[in-house]
């Protein structure tokens, strides 16, 4: 079945993007090209899959060379266009919520929590003075009394 030679399957929108020195590019468009990183932190590594992370045969089973093939051009134009057609859908109303949601937690944080938790912060002293002068006049007294009573009581075991 041809098993030794294993070709490889890509896409090819435009040969000038696949050739970055092309004439007619600028050396601004070269270099964006080049040093254009989405996703500098790789939050999204675990998404960097191939035809063979996804579809893979072992050695024992495979299929045609053709169907291995075409297989692996659509899945990677399918996986090409179905992204580029979801982003054009959902990328803008999803960035606009994202920005929603992110902006509605600062400004509740700046304005509702953070001044709470300095106005408790503020307070604490106060309560921490009332709160020991509580325990000083009737906790202390209570415990030191209870300790006194019980000091005096003695226990002894014995073996019969």
């Amino acid at each position: 079945m041809g098993l030794e030679k294993k070709a490889e399957a890509r896409i090819f929108m435009d040969d000038d993007d696949l050739n970055p020195s092309a004439p007619g590019l600028s050396e601004k468009e070269k270099s964006f090209e080049q040093a254009e990183d989405r996703d500098p932190n790789d939050l999204n590594s675990h998404l960097k899959l191939g035809f063979e992370d996804v579809i893979a045969e072992p050695s024992s089973t495979h299929s045609f060379d053709k169907v291995w093939i075409c297989s692996h051009a659509l899945f990677e134009l399918s996986k090409y266009l179905l992204y580029k057609l979801l982003t054009l859908l959902l990328a803008i109303p999803l960035a606009f919520l994202a920005g929603l949601v992110f902006a509605l937690l600062s400004c509740l944080h700046i304005w509702i929590l953070m001044p709470f938790v300095k106005s408790c912060l503020m307070v604490l002293p106060s309560v921490q003075t009332v709160w020991k002068t509580m325990t000083d006049s009737f906790i202390a007294p209570l415990f030191r009394s209870m300790g006194g009573c019980c000091s005096s009581v003695s226990i002894r075991l014995d073996k019969d």
